[in-house]
């Protein structure tokens, strides 16, 4: 209940605020804009190029689903030799 009552006082004294000190809001507001555009934009592209250069060296994707099956093949057939000769 406490939290309920803090925040509403927050919430009042903030409005009452922005009301009061409007023009250096607006003056805060405009040169943070700008500021978090160029911080933003870095991030975003430094992230791209990690991305890009991951991609680069990714290994190859895993697909020897043919080669695979032509050995468990030919394990099985070696497999059921070994029975026939065991016999």
């Amino acid at each position: 209940m406490a939290a309920l009552g803090g925040g509403l006082v927050a919430l009042v004294l903030g409005i009452i605020g922005i009301i009061t000190w409007w023009g250096y809001f607006a003056k805060a507001l405009l040169a943070a804009v700008p500021a978090m555009l160029i911080l933003g934009g870095a991030l975003a592209a430094y992230l791209g190029f990690e991305e890009l250069k991951d991609k680069k060296n990714a290994p190859e994707p895993f697909d020897e689903t043919s080669n695979l099956k032509d050995e468990i093949n030919t394990l099985k057939e070696e497999l059921n030799d070994l029975k026939k000769d065991k016999e």
